[in-house]
């Protein structure tokens, strides 16, 4: 088998076998096959695609390049989610409690923010003391005893994935469906879950700007979940505005408890509720009409609360603060972004709201950058809300740095006008 030979057969769009996609992984972590044949092969497939077999058999060659965890030990269902990221995006900090005082058993490896946005590691390690690492037993055992573990992936996990992802990055090849879908599911699949709820947000504020786009991923990545015989569903939310009110690392922790405790925005409980539902099922516990009720039952009696508390005691994590999230380190500065001009919120322009929070050091640059848990924006009105001239629209939270860039980055961000316009939360379900 020559790697040539391979690439022709991409470029004049034939498909391959499992082994000859085993070939070109395997030959590429190891080294054999160069940077300047796997580009090759990148763009054929950019142009040409794959088919979903073609795009599973990627997916488990990819996870079978490093780490994978099996989780038989843990008793019963083992549930997941994965989102493909937006701003103010903590239905992980919410969900994973809840899910798991109803029974569940959530067992979740996440990822660290890089860019506009903190991760969910990111948002958890703003709680003092929070650790992110654990052994696998011990990963394993807790989930057994308390329902739940969220901890950081180990670094051996996909390394095919990590060394195809920094090509694609520099050879114009990261918007590709196929690349995107392998890439996310190798993960997903290496860390051992039963059943998985894909999160994939659609708008201005994600990586998947257009509805049609956006389906056809979720479609294919729960097609290669089926295909690897896990049980795999997606929905598909908006990201044309935040998810929820806040923006920043405590200031998102702080509103996942307030959540957890039925006080939360009804945007994330929303899309908390529908995920929720979904792996409540998949776990064999209720129904999807009967688990929405279960969730909401677990919120109010606050069974859901308790569980966060007993996670972060589980991890080292000071619980006091979640207790009294006051005791969260504040802001220097906390600076109102006031409206210019009377009307509706017609738009936001999420991305660039991202980047603002960034701006104040929520996000990081590069992988080893450095985030300021206590900063970030808090909104009071979003889209469709009536402003009046001098209203307080968001609270901006500063430390050193980027007061101004953010502050200018907001403005232009938000758009004011006569129009009354509505967020359509859920974009859709792919079962």
């Amino acid at each position: 088998m020559r790697m040539l030979d391979l690439i022709a057969k991409k470029r004049d769009n034939h498909v391959l076998s499992k082994e000859e996609i085993e070939f070109i992984v395997k030959g590429y972590t190891d080294g054999r096959i160069p940077d300047y044949q796997m580009s090759a092969f990148l763009m054929a497939v950019y142009f040409n695609g794959m088919t979903d077999q073609e795009s599973t058999d990627l997916a488990l060659c990819m996870m079978d390049s490093g780490d994978t965890f099996d989780l038989t030990d843990i008793r019963g269902i083992k549930v997941d989610k994965h989102s493909t990221g937006g701003v103010g995006d903590k239905v992980t900090l919410v969900l994973g409690p809840l899910v798991a005082a109803c029974g569940a058993k959530f067992a979740k490896m996440s990822g660290r923010g890089l860019g506009h946005t903190g991760g969910t590691l990111d948002k958890l390690e703003a709680i003092p003391g929070y650790n992110i690492v654990l052994e696998e037993q011990a990963f394993k055992d807790q989930v057994n005893r308390i329902g739940i573990a969220v901890i950081g992936q180990s670094k051996n996990i996909t390394p095919a994935d990590k060394k195809m992802y920094a090509l694609r990055d520099v050879t114009a090849t990261v918007p590709s469906i196929p690349l995107i879908a392998s890439s996310i599911m190798s993960k997903k699949l290496a860390s051992g879950a039963d059943a998985i709820c894909l999160d994939v947000k659609v708008g201005n504020g994600a990586f998947m700007t257009d509805i049609e786009e956006a389906k056809k991923l979720a479609t294919l990545m729960v097609q290669i979940g089926k295909l690897a015989g896990r049980s795999v569903k997606a929905i598909l939310t908006n990201m044309d505005e935040p998810l929820g009110f806040g923006v920043g690392n405590s200031i998102e922790v702080i509103e996942a408890i307030e959540t957890l405790k039925g006080k939360g925005p009804k945007d994330l409980e929303s899309v908390v509720l529908e995920i929720g539902a979904f792996l409540l099922e998949d776990a064999g516990i209720a129904s999807k009409e009967e688990a929405k009720k279960l969730l909401i039952e677990k919120i109010e009696n606050g069974e859901a609360f308790n569980k966060l508390v007993e996670l972060v005691e589980a991890q080292g994590g000071d619980t006091s603060y979640i207790q009294n999230p006051d005791k969260f380190e504040k802001a220097k500065n906390i600076v109102p972004l006031k409206a210019k001009t009377s009307g509706y919120i017609e738009s936001m322009t999420t991305i660039d709201i991202g980047i603002a929070a960034a701006y104040l050091g929520a996000g990081r640059e590069t992988v080893d950058g450095i985030i300021d848990p206590a900063v970030g924006l808090v909104f009071e009105k979003k889209i469709g809300d009536y402003v009046s001239e001098g209203d307080v629209i968001a609270y901006i939270h500063a430390n050193e740095k980027g007061l101004k860039e953010a502050t200018r980055t907001l403005e232009n961000a938000i758009v004011i006008g006569p129009k009354k316009n509505d967020v359509v939360l859920i974009e859709g379900v792919i079962l």
